[in-house]
Order: structure tokens, then C-alpha cells, then sequence
């Protein structure tokens, strides 16, 4: 099946996967007292993203979804943020984290054409 080698472009359930990838990555990290709250962050924000556009996606105006998609992209962004936090503070999670953070990438790039789209 060609689905099977494409990237999923379901953005509805990329951005679910996405967040489960991240859920997974967190649970694989011993926490302590640093971790923690970086644990915390980036759980709100990967799974945030995901939440929103399924908001985006039932939006009673252009406008609302519009400001949807916005924050859509800003947690996005802000799960990049945590992303780095956690390569710093967790250097053998440095790998994983390239990972989802290329994706995160992958994400904002959508979410911004989305929204210059939009203004045309």
C-alpha cells in the first residue's frame, strides 16, 4: 500500500501520533527533581497541539479556526523548546529528542503554511 512509505497526511492524526510519540519518549525518562517539570511542559504542549486542531477542525468561523491553527503552531514550537531543555539536561535522550524535534520541525512548517495560506 502506498500509505504505508508516504508520511501520514492526516494532520488530525499525525499530530495525535506525535503526541503519543512524545508521551512514550517522556516515559522512558527517569525523573527527578530537574526532569520533572520538563517532563510536565512538554507533555502540555505535544499533546496541546493535537487537541487544538481537532478544535480547529469543528470551528464555528474562518476566524476561529484560524486562531486554532495559531496556537496549534505555538505549542508546537514551544514542545521544541522542551525538546531542547530535555537534550541538555538528559544528554542520552539526545537522540530521540533530534527525532521528535524534526518532526516538531515538520509540524510548524504545516502549520505555518496553513496560516499564510489563509491570508491569501
Amino acid at each position: 500500500m502506498i500509505g504505508k512509505t508516504n508520511k501520514n497526511f492526516d494532520l488530525e492524526e499525525r499530530t495525535a501520533k506525535f503526541g503519543e510519540d512524545v508521551i512514550r519518549f517522556c516515559r522512558a525518562i527517569k525523573q527527578d527533581t530537574i526532569s520533572r517539570p520538563l517532563i510536565s511542559q512538554i507533555i502540555r504542549s505535544a499533546t496541546s497541539a493535537g487537541a487544538n486542531y481537532c478544535e480547529a477542525n469543528g470551528a464555528s468561523s474562518k476566524k476561529d479556526f484560524k486562531n486554532k491553527i495559531h496556537i496549534c503552531k505555538k505549542e508546537i514550537q514551544e514542545t521544541k523548546h522542551w525538546l531542547r531543555m530535555i537534550s541538555t539536561a538528559i544528554p542520552d535522550k539526545k537522540e530521540n529528542s533530534r527525532k521528535l524535534w524534526q518532526e516538531a520541525q515538520e509540524l510548524t512548517l504545516i502549520f505555518g503554511k496553513i496560516i499564510s495560506s489563509m491570508r491569501k
